[in-house]
């Protein structure tokens, strides 16, 4: 089957358990669509780049999936169609990372970046 990495974002005034619910429900529709969720990380309330329905923050999820393609619309069209659900973003991955997102990862291991104020040598 395919593999997919889908975020979700939430209203701001919804609560941590709410917002986890939510992962849960689309979690449930897939698997009840014949796929299957691999990974799924709650990274918390963060500040959107421009409004959305007049949000400012909103409840961000990530879902890495196993799934067909017509679960995946599917959950899609059900998110889409939720009062709590400002945006969804599903996409197609040749392979899954190993261990979580970036967004989870503290900022000593996110690898090669230098430090701020430092310059990369120029080749």
């Amino acid at each position: 089957m395919p593999l997919y990495e889908h975020v979700l974002i939430a209203r701001q005034d919804l609560s941590n358990a709410q917002a986890e619910g939510l992962i849960e429900h689309f979690s449930t529709v897939l698997a009840d669509n014949g796929g299957k969720v691999v990974m799924s990380e709650y990274w918390g309330v963060k500040t959107m780049a421009y409004k959305i329905n007049k949000n400012r923050k909103g409840h961000y999820a990530f879902l890495r999936t196993d799934a067909p393609s017509a679960a995946v619309q599917e959950m899609e069209r059900l998110a889409r169609l939720h009062d709590d659900v400002m945006r969804v973003m599903s996409i197609r991955v040749d392979a899954h990372d190993e261990g979580p997102s970036v967004q989870m990862q503290k900022r000593d291991d996110r690898g090669d970046r230098p430090e701020r104020g430092e310059r990369r040598e120029r080749r």
